[in-house]
Protein backbone atom coordinates (compact mmCIF):
# COMPACT_ATOMS: atom_id res chain seq x y z
CA UNK A 1 0.00 0.00 0.00
CA UNK A 2 1.72 3.26 -0.78
CA UNK A 3 1.93 5.80 2.00
CA UNK A 4 0.35 9.11 -0.20
CA UNK A 5 -2.95 9.20 0.72
CA UNK A 6 -2.44 8.13 4.67
CA UNK A 7 -1.49 11.43 5.82
CA UNK A 8 -2.77 14.79 6.14
CA UNK A 9 -1.10 17.35 3.49
CA UNK A 10 -1.27 21.33 3.68
CA UNK A 11 -4.58 20.56 1.03
CA UNK A 12 -6.57 18.14 3.28
CA UNK A 13 -5.63 20.16 6.24
CA UNK A 14 -7.92 23.00 4.71
CA UNK A 15 -10.38 21.03 3.33
CA UNK A 16 -11.39 19.59 6.78
CA UNK A 17 -11.07 23.13 8.34
CA UNK A 18 -13.60 24.75 5.38
CA UNK A 19 -15.90 21.34 5.79
CA UNK A 20 -15.69 21.68 9.97
CA UNK A 21 -16.92 25.73 9.40
CA UNK A 22 -19.72 24.49 6.95
CA UNK A 23 -20.85 21.57 9.39
CA UNK A 24 -20.15 23.01 12.74
CA UNK A 25 -21.10 26.87 11.87
CA UNK A 26 -22.77 27.44 9.02
CA UNK A 27 -25.88 24.80 9.00
CA UNK A 28 -26.44 25.40 12.83
CA UNK A 29 -26.95 29.51 11.77
CA UNK A 30 -29.30 28.19 8.65
CA UNK A 31 -31.40 26.20 10.90
CA UNK A 32 -31.68 28.26 13.68
CA UNK A 33 -31.58 31.56 12.03
CA UNK A 34 -32.78 31.41 9.15
CA UNK A 35 -36.75 30.93 8.49
CA UNK A 36 -38.44 28.01 8.14
CA UNK A 37 -40.28 29.00 4.98
CA UNK A 38 -36.73 30.52 3.17
CA UNK A 39 -34.64 28.21 0.82
CA UNK A 40 -31.96 28.78 2.78
CA UNK A 41 -32.83 26.79 5.93
CA UNK A 42 -31.70 23.78 7.13
CA UNK A 43 -34.74 21.43 8.53
CA UNK A 44 -34.55 19.58 11.45
CA UNK A 45 -34.67 16.49 9.65
CA UNK A 46 -31.36 17.57 7.91
CA UNK A 47 -29.83 18.18 11.31
CA UNK A 48 -30.52 14.70 12.55
CA UNK A 49 -29.25 12.92 9.36
CA UNK A 50 -26.33 14.30 9.10
CA UNK A 51 -25.73 14.05 12.90
CA UNK A 52 -26.36 10.80 12.69
CA UNK A 53 -24.15 10.33 9.74
CA UNK A 54 -21.23 11.74 11.69
CA UNK A 55 -21.75 8.91 14.45
CA UNK A 56 -21.55 6.08 12.18
CA UNK A 57 -18.06 8.52 10.86
CA UNK A 58 -16.72 7.76 14.32
CA UNK A 59 -17.62 4.43 14.23
CA UNK A 60 -16.07 3.68 10.53
CA UNK A 61 -12.63 5.66 11.97
CA UNK A 62 -12.34 3.48 15.19
CA UNK A 63 -12.84 0.67 13.03
CA UNK A 64 -9.90 1.69 10.86
CA UNK A 65 -7.83 1.41 13.62
CA UNK A 66 -8.03 -1.90 14.44
CA UNK A 67 -8.74 -3.27 11.07
CA UNK A 68 -6.04 -0.80 8.83
CA UNK A 69 -3.60 -0.09 10.87
CA UNK A 70 -3.99 -3.50 13.37
CA UNK A 71 -5.09 -5.72 11.15
CA UNK A 72 -7.72 -6.98 13.56
CA UNK A 73 -11.02 -6.96 11.31
CA UNK A 74 -13.90 -7.05 13.66
CA UNK A 75 -17.25 -8.16 12.94
CA UNK A 76 -18.66 -7.11 16.03
CA UNK A 77 -18.26 -3.28 16.41
CA UNK A 78 -21.37 -2.78 16.63
CA UNK A 79 -21.64 -4.04 20.28
CA UNK A 80 -19.37 -1.48 21.95
CA UNK A 81 -22.02 0.96 19.59
CA UNK A 82 -25.09 -0.34 21.08
CA UNK A 83 -23.44 -0.21 24.79
CA UNK A 84 -22.44 3.07 24.62
CA UNK A 85 -26.12 3.68 23.32
CA UNK A 86 -27.68 2.15 26.46
CA UNK A 87 -25.85 3.47 28.94
CA UNK A 88 -26.72 7.32 27.78
CA UNK A 89 -30.33 6.01 27.16
CA UNK A 90 -30.68 4.66 30.64
CA UNK A 91 -29.68 8.16 31.84
CA UNK A 92 -32.69 9.69 29.24
CA UNK A 93 -35.27 7.13 30.24
CA UNK A 94 -34.70 8.49 34.20
CA UNK A 95 -35.02 12.23 32.77
CA UNK A 96 -38.31 11.00 31.66
CA UNK A 97 -39.37 10.99 35.36
CA UNK A 98 -42.79 10.82 35.96
CA UNK A 99 -44.39 12.52 32.36
CA UNK A 100 -44.47 8.94 31.18
CA UNK A 101 -47.45 6.78 29.80
CA UNK A 102 -48.06 5.23 33.38
CA UNK A 103 -46.54 8.41 35.26
CA UNK A 104 -44.71 5.92 37.47
CA UNK A 105 -41.15 6.58 39.32
CA UNK A 106 -40.03 3.68 36.81
CA UNK A 107 -39.63 3.69 33.19
CA UNK A 108 -42.33 2.78 31.35
CA UNK A 109 -41.22 -0.55 30.52
CA UNK A 110 -40.78 -1.57 33.95
CA UNK A 111 -44.83 -0.67 35.12
CA UNK A 112 -45.72 -3.03 31.76
CA UNK A 113 -43.22 -6.11 33.35
CA UNK A 114 -44.79 -5.20 36.74
CA UNK A 115 -41.25 -4.20 38.31
CA UNK A 116 -42.01 -2.28 41.22
CA UNK A 117 -38.25 -0.30 42.05
CA UNK A 118 -35.34 -0.20 39.70
CA UNK A 119 -32.73 -3.00 39.05
CA UNK A 120 -29.74 -2.85 40.76
CA UNK A 121 -27.15 -1.66 38.05
CA UNK A 122 -30.12 1.27 37.63
CA UNK A 123 -29.11 2.77 40.33
CA UNK A 124 -26.96 6.26 39.73
CA UNK A 125 -28.05 6.31 36.22
CA UNK A 126 -29.96 9.61 36.84
CA UNK A 127 -26.78 11.91 37.38
CA UNK A 128 -25.07 12.28 33.85
CA UNK A 129 -21.70 12.05 35.15
CA UNK A 130 -22.25 8.57 35.95
CA UNK A 131 -23.93 8.33 32.53
CA UNK A 132 -21.04 9.29 30.96
CA UNK A 133 -18.70 6.94 33.31
CA UNK A 134 -20.80 3.96 32.07
CA UNK A 135 -20.93 5.53 28.47
CA UNK A 136 -16.92 4.77 28.21
CA UNK A 137 -16.23 2.41 31.02
CA UNK A 138 -18.89 -0.25 29.70
CA UNK A 139 -17.96 -1.12 25.99
CA UNK A 140 -14.03 -0.46 27.20
CA UNK A 141 -14.02 -3.08 29.69
CA UNK A 142 -16.22 -5.23 27.25
CA UNK A 143 -13.20 -5.04 24.48
CA UNK A 144 -10.61 -5.43 27.30
CA UNK A 145 -11.82 -8.12 29.03
CA UNK A 146 -12.52 -10.34 25.18
CA UNK A 147 -9.19 -9.12 23.48
CA UNK A 148 -7.20 -9.85 26.82
CA UNK A 149 -8.09 -13.76 25.84
CA UNK A 150 -8.74 -13.32 22.67
CA UNK A 151 -5.30 -11.70 21.59
CA UNK A 152 -3.23 -13.36 24.66
CA UNK A 153 -4.51 -16.59 23.12
CA UNK A 154 -2.95 -15.70 19.39
CA UNK A 155 -6.98 -15.65 17.70
CA UNK A 156 -6.54 -13.60 14.76
CA UNK A 157 -7.91 -13.33 11.23
CA UNK A 158 -11.12 -15.16 10.19
CA UNK A 159 -11.29 -17.02 13.32
CA UNK A 160 -10.79 -13.60 15.29
CA UNK A 161 -13.65 -12.26 12.91
CA UNK A 162 -16.13 -15.07 13.49
CA UNK A 163 -15.73 -14.63 17.36
CA UNK A 164 -16.62 -11.22 17.38
CA UNK A 165 -19.79 -11.61 15.64
CA UNK A 166 -20.84 -14.67 17.87
CA UNK A 167 -20.11 -12.20 20.59
CA UNK A 168 -22.34 -9.37 19.07
CA UNK A 169 -25.07 -11.98 18.16
CA UNK A 170 -25.32 -13.05 22.05
CA UNK A 171 -25.71 -9.29 23.34
CA UNK A 172 -28.41 -8.93 21.01
CA UNK A 173 -30.22 -11.95 22.29
CA UNK A 174 -30.05 -10.94 25.54
CA UNK A 175 -31.08 -7.61 25.11
CA UNK A 176 -33.96 -8.97 23.27
CA UNK A 177 -35.37 -10.61 26.63
CA UNK A 178 -37.59 -8.34 28.60
CA UNK A 179 -35.98 -9.79 32.30
CA UNK A 180 -32.71 -8.49 31.95
CA UNK A 181 -34.10 -4.34 32.17
CA UNK A 182 -32.95 -3.00 29.24
CA UNK A 183 -36.64 -2.55 27.65
CA UNK A 184 -36.94 -5.50 25.26
CA UNK A 185 -37.60 -5.50 21.73
CA UNK A 186 -38.49 -2.02 22.18
CA UNK A 187 -35.23 -1.13 23.88
CA UNK A 188 -35.59 2.75 24.99
CA UNK A 189 -37.62 5.38 23.55
CA UNK A 190 -39.80 8.50 24.08
CA UNK A 191 -37.11 10.52 25.51
CA UNK A 192 -38.27 14.03 27.24
CA UNK A 193 -34.93 15.89 28.65
CA UNK A 194 -31.20 15.68 28.74
CA UNK A 195 -29.40 17.93 30.84
CA UNK A 196 -33.09 19.60 31.87
CA UNK A 197 -33.16 20.94 28.54
CA UNK A 198 -36.15 19.73 25.72
CA UNK A 199 -34.54 17.41 23.70
CA UNK A 200 -36.63 18.03 20.73
CA UNK A 201 -35.86 21.63 21.49
CA UNK A 202 -34.35 22.81 18.23
CA UNK A 203 -31.33 24.45 20.26
CA UNK A 204 -31.20 21.08 22.21
CA UNK A 205 -30.66 19.26 18.80
CA UNK A 206 -28.24 21.70 17.50
CA UNK A 207 -26.41 21.54 20.73
CA UNK A 208 -25.81 17.75 20.21
CA UNK A 209 -25.39 18.03 16.72
CA UNK A 210 -22.09 20.28 17.42
CA UNK A 211 -20.65 17.80 19.91
CA UNK A 212 -21.21 15.11 17.53
CA UNK A 213 -18.92 16.83 15.02
CA UNK A 214 -16.56 18.19 17.75
CA UNK A 215 -16.18 14.44 18.32
CA UNK A 216 -15.19 13.14 15.42
CA UNK A 217 -12.71 16.11 14.82
CA UNK A 218 -11.03 14.80 18.07
CA UNK A 219 -11.32 11.27 17.42
CA UNK A 220 -9.48 12.14 13.82
CA UNK A 221 -7.18 14.35 15.67
CA UNK A 222 -6.39 11.52 18.10
CA UNK A 223 -6.32 8.64 14.92
CA UNK A 224 -3.41 10.77 13.31
CA UNK A 225 -1.27 11.64 16.35
CA UNK A 226 -1.81 7.75 17.17
CA UNK A 227 -0.86 6.65 13.43
CA UNK A 228 2.40 8.68 13.20
CA UNK A 229 3.57 8.14 16.47
CA UNK A 230 5.99 5.08 17.05
CA UNK A 231 3.32 3.02 18.37
CA UNK A 232 1.48 3.69 14.83
CA UNK A 233 4.53 2.49 13.75
CA UNK A 234 4.47 -0.58 15.78
CA UNK A 235 1.21 -1.30 15.06
CA UNK A 236 1.27 -1.41 11.43
CA UNK A 237 4.30 -3.81 11.77
CA UNK A 238 1.95 -5.89 13.68
CA UNK A 239 -0.16 -5.51 10.89
CA UNK A 240 2.06 -6.83 8.34
CA UNK A 241 4.40 -9.53 10.54
CA UNK A 242 3.70 -9.95 13.71
CA UNK A 243 6.48 -12.51 14.09
CA UNK A 244 8.75 -10.61 12.92
CA UNK A 245 7.64 -8.02 16.06
CA UNK A 246 8.01 -10.86 18.34
CA UNK A 247 11.74 -11.26 17.40
CA UNK A 248 12.63 -7.74 17.96
CA UNK A 249 11.42 -8.01 21.43
CA UNK A 250 7.67 -6.41 21.67
CA UNK A 251 4.71 -7.53 22.60
CA UNK A 252 1.91 -7.71 20.58
CA UNK A 253 -0.85 -8.44 23.12
CA UNK A 254 -0.29 -5.13 24.73
CA UNK A 255 -0.47 -3.10 21.35
CA UNK A 256 -3.40 -4.47 20.59
CA UNK A 257 -5.20 -4.75 23.33
CA UNK A 258 -4.50 -0.54 23.85
CA UNK A 259 -5.42 0.12 19.74
CA UNK A 260 -8.91 -2.26 20.52
CA UNK A 261 -10.04 -1.24 23.77
CA UNK A 262 -9.74 2.30 22.86
CA UNK A 263 -11.65 1.56 19.68
CA UNK A 264 -14.81 0.18 21.43
CA UNK A 265 -14.15 3.83 23.75
CA UNK A 266 -14.95 5.49 20.52
CA UNK A 267 -17.78 3.38 19.48
CA UNK A 268 -19.62 3.45 22.86
CA UNK A 269 -19.16 7.45 22.78
CA UNK A 270 -20.65 7.67 19.41
CA UNK A 271 -23.20 5.40 20.46
CA UNK A 272 -24.02 7.95 22.97
CA UNK A 273 -24.41 10.87 20.83
CA UNK A 274 -26.75 8.68 18.11
CA UNK A 275 -29.53 8.12 21.25
CA UNK A 276 -30.97 11.62 21.70
CA UNK A 277 -30.03 12.31 18.25
CA UNK A 278 -32.37 9.23 16.68
CA UNK A 279 -34.82 8.78 19.66
CA UNK A 280 -34.55 5.47 20.51
CA UNK A 281 -31.86 2.74 20.99
CA UNK A 282 -33.01 -1.35 20.87
CA UNK A 283 -30.91 -4.40 20.63
CA UNK A 284 -31.23 -4.51 16.65
CA UNK A 285 -28.02 -2.09 16.92
CA UNK A 286 -26.62 -4.85 18.01
CA UNK A 287 -27.46 -7.06 14.94
CA UNK A 288 -24.48 -8.71 13.06
CA UNK A 289 -25.54 -7.16 9.87
CA UNK A 290 -24.70 -3.98 11.52
CA UNK A 291 -21.07 -4.96 12.26
CA UNK A 292 -20.47 -6.25 8.69
CA UNK A 293 -21.56 -2.73 7.35
CA UNK A 294 -18.92 -1.29 9.34
CA UNK A 295 -16.45 -3.08 7.90
CA UNK A 296 -17.57 -2.38 4.54
CA UNK A 297 -17.88 1.58 5.53
CA UNK A 298 -14.68 1.59 6.19
CA UNK A 299 -13.38 -0.59 2.76
CA UNK A 300 -15.30 1.88 0.45
CA UNK A 301 -13.30 4.52 2.09
CA UNK A 302 -10.52 2.71 2.41
CA UNK A 303 -8.30 0.97 4.92
CA UNK A 304 -5.10 2.80 6.79
CA UNK A 305 -6.02 6.81 5.97
CA UNK A 306 -8.89 8.13 8.70
CA UNK A 307 -10.60 10.04 6.37
CA UNK A 308 -11.16 7.35 3.79
CA UNK A 309 -13.68 5.13 6.10
CA UNK A 310 -15.08 8.91 7.34
CA UNK A 311 -15.97 9.43 3.55
CA UNK A 312 -16.89 5.65 3.46
CA UNK A 313 -19.55 6.40 5.99
CA UNK A 314 -20.83 9.49 4.95
CA UNK A 315 -21.10 8.21 1.43
CA UNK A 316 -22.93 4.71 2.18
CA UNK A 317 -25.43 6.16 4.53
CA UNK A 318 -26.39 8.89 2.46
CA UNK A 319 -27.17 6.05 -0.25
CA UNK A 320 -28.80 4.56 2.05
CA UNK A 321 -31.10 6.92 3.17
CA UNK A 322 -31.75 7.55 -0.62
CA UNK A 323 -32.40 3.82 -1.63
CA UNK A 324 -34.24 3.11 1.33
CA UNK A 325 -37.07 5.63 0.21
CA UNK A 326 -37.07 5.09 -3.26
CA UNK A 327 -36.16 1.27 -4.21
CA UNK A 328 -36.52 0.29 -0.03
CA UNK A 329 -36.40 -3.40 -1.38
CA UNK A 330 -33.30 -3.03 -3.57
CA UNK A 331 -30.98 -1.25 -0.88
CA UNK A 332 -29.04 -4.62 0.45
CA UNK A 333 -28.34 -5.85 -3.27
CA UNK A 334 -27.12 -2.41 -4.05
CA UNK A 335 -24.92 -2.63 -0.93
CA UNK A 336 -23.62 -5.88 -2.03
CA UNK A 337 -22.99 -4.88 -5.26
CA UNK A 338 -20.77 -2.25 -3.34
CA UNK A 339 -18.81 -4.67 -1.42
CA UNK A 340 -18.08 -7.21 -4.65
CA UNK A 341 -16.78 -3.94 -6.27
CA UNK A 342 -14.71 -2.68 -4.05
CA UNK A 343 -13.17 -6.46 -3.06
CA UNK A 344 -12.06 -6.92 -6.84
CA UNK A 345 -11.61 -3.69 -8.44
CA UNK A 346 -10.82 -1.07 -5.17
CA UNK A 347 -8.64 -2.73 -3.22
CA UNK A 348 -7.48 0.70 -1.47
CA UNK A 349 -11.23 2.04 -1.62
CA UNK A 350 -12.18 5.42 -2.87
CA UNK A 351 -8.30 6.72 -0.95
CA UNK A 352 -7.00 4.72 -3.24
CA UNK A 353 -8.73 5.53 -6.47
CA UNK A 354 -8.30 9.48 -5.99
CA UNK A 355 -4.28 8.76 -4.91
CA UNK A 356 -4.12 7.00 -8.28
CA UNK A 357 -6.11 9.60 -10.06
CA UNK A 358 -4.07 12.58 -8.85
CA UNK A 359 -0.51 10.37 -9.73
CA UNK A 360 -1.86 10.24 -13.06
CA UNK A 361 -2.47 14.26 -13.26
CA UNK A 362 0.74 15.04 -11.73
CA UNK A 363 2.01 13.19 -14.31
CA UNK A 364 0.16 14.27 -17.19
CA UNK A 365 1.13 17.76 -16.42
CA UNK A 366 4.78 16.80 -16.17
Amino acid sequence: MTTSYRYFSKSVWLAMGVLAVGLLIVLPILHLGVDKHSSMYVSSYAITLIGKIMCYAIVALAMDLVWGYAGILSLGHGVFFALGGYAFGMYLMRGIGQDGVYHASVPDFMVFLDWKTLPWFWQGTEHFAYSLLLVILVPGLLALMFGFFAFRSRIKGVYLSIITQALTFAAMLLFFRNETGFGGNNGFTDFKRVLGYSITAPETRVAIYMLTGLVLLGALLLGRYIVTSKYGRVLAAIRDAESRVMFCGYNPVSYKLFIWTLSAVLCGIAGALYVPQVGIINPSEMAPANSIEIAIWTAVGGRATLIGPILGAVLVNAAKSYFTVSFPNYWLFFLGAIFIVVTLYLPHGLMGLLSALRRKLSGAWK
